[in-house]
């Protein structure tokens, strides 16, 4: 990959994917093994501010040479925070007010889509907003769900890994959950890193 920044939607998508799971597994690692800790003493919502820290604090320095130019790690920062954290926040709600099923599908588009409102402003470009947004959605859930499945296969693991006590099954499940969440929404955002940038670029020219 393009050391100076990535220059071709494949390479983004690419470099997007391959850090940003490198990011989910640490966020996902906290509900993996401090989990209980959290629960017990700062309870759900608790514990997902401190998956969202980790998410923000991680990605500006595995992800900003998806920026053009120059003092990338302060812009990526710049636009990253505010696009996750308001997706954080439009997720959280409908997770909460709705829990699984209708809560996990509202969460992933509304959050899909403040994601890429937010982001696209602080690029200061927003066309091909819509587009973005479907990109983002259908990566997002691929990887959301996919990654759901694969936390629920770990209750009746393959036979190679019954021999694993329940701890280490459930340790199991949670990293599978990050690694596919992170496959997905990580595609989706090199996508629309790139996408805006180009935009603002054309617009320019």
């Amino acid at each position: 990959m393009n050391p100076a920044g990535s220059r071709t939607c494949t390479a983004a998508i690419v470099r997007g994917t391959i850090s940003f799971t490198i990011v989910s597994l640490a966020g996902f690692s906290v509900w993996a093994f401090a989990g209980g800790w959290f629960y017990k003493n700062v309870g759900e919502a608790g514990l997902y501010a401190a998956c969202a820290i980790v998410f923000m604090g991680l990605a500006g320095l595995l992800m900003h040479p998806l920026l053009q130019g120059g003092n990338r790690l302060g812009r990526f920062y710049k636009a990253f925070i505010p696009a996750f954290f308001i997706y954080a926040v439009v997720w959280s709600v409908c997770w909460f007010a709705l829990k699984f099923g209708p809560g996990e599908w509202l969460g992933s588009f509304l959050g899909c889509a403040a994601f890429a409102l937010v982001l696209g402003k602080m690029l200061t470009s927003t066309q091909g907003l819509w587009k973005v947004v479907v990109v983002l959605f259908l990566a997002h859930s691929a990887g959301y769900f996919l990654g759901g499945i694969a936390y629920g296969a770990m209750r009746t693991p393959p036979e190679f890994l019954q021999g694993l006590s329940r701890g280490q099954r459930g340790l199991i499940a949670k990293m599978l959950w990050g690694l596919f969440y992170g496959l997905g929404f990580g595609a989706g955002i090199g996508y629309a890193f790139h996408q805006f940038q180009n935009r603002q670029i054309g617009a320019r020219e």
